[in-house]
């Protein structure tokens, strides 16, 4: 899809979302004001948050649409509990977060980038992966190179070592993939296990991880790795219509 047939859905998409809050009034997910799913004011405010990096565990470098917290929080969170028409807007936040991995000397322009696979349980409870359905919204191509290996019970409440142990092994390549480099695509990065546990799987079948992007991201706060930082280069509302990456970045999804 390109950027101007792009711009023309989502301006129908919107047009239809309004429609449908005159017959079916709905809660701003990210103020509770009544009306459209999320307000024109959150809107701007997604629209003006900065773009950050930081760094993961095992020196993955993260780049993120915004700070994860209060607002975006929030907006994230309901996308991912059904409804659906938030990535949209957040798809602003993760076509930031690309434009800044695209402008990294350490992202070689034959880098593929890969989502992160929900799990199946739960794909099987939403009936969607919330972040597949961002990068189709934002209009990023990516490669579907990683499935899940294992179940494992959710990340929620655990202290960074436990998600760890909680994570190791529910990744798995779909083969092999040596000389391939990639960036993962997360919703959130918060202590890095999740990417930590994917790069292993690709390392594990040959290929190489060079960063991370993701939605947002909170600050690692070991001493060991880079504090979160703000970035001066993008604002997330400075390219909506995302056109995916350069190279084999901009290859379209596939399996292997």
């Amino acid at each position: 899809m390109d950027a101007v047939s792009g711009a023309w859905a989502t301006l129908v998409r919107e047009a239809l979302l309004d429609a449908v809050a005159l017959v079916l009034p709905v809660a701003c997910a990210g103020c509770g004001a009544d009306g459209r799913e999320l307000c024109d004011a959150c809107r701007a405010r997604l629209r003006a948050a900065e773009p950050v990096r930081t760094v993961a565990p095992g020196g993955i470098r993260v780049f993120a649409g915004a700070a994860y917290g209060d607002l975006v929080q929030r907006v994230v969170l309901a996308a991912k509990d059904g409804r659906t028409g938030l990535a949209t807007p957040l798809a602003g936040l993760l076509t930031a977060a690309v434009a800044l991995a695209v402008d990294d000397e350490a992202v070689p322009d034959a880098a593929e980038a890969c989502a992160i696979p929900s799990s199946r349980a739960a794909f099987r409870r939403r009936g969607y992966d919330p972040v597949r359905l961002v990068l189709a919204r934002a209009g990023i191509r990516h490669v579907r190179v990683l499935r899940p290996a294992r179940p494992h019970r959710t990340q929620k409440g655990l202290a960074r070592d436990d998600r760890e142990a909680n994570l190791r092994g529910v990744h798995r390549a779909r083969g092999p993939l040596d000389g391939r480099v990639f960036v993962l695509v997360d919703d959130v990065v918060t202590t890095g296990a999740t990417l930590a546990e994917a790069a292993r799987a690709i390392r594990h079948a040959g290929g190489e991880v060079v960063a991370a992007v993701a939605i947002a991201a909170t600050p690692l706060r070991s001493a060991r790795r880079a504090r979160l930082t703000r970035s001066p280069q993008r604002k997330a509302g400075d390219n909506p219509d995302g056109p995916g990456y350069g190279g084999r970045k901009g290859a379209k999804e596939t399996t292997a």
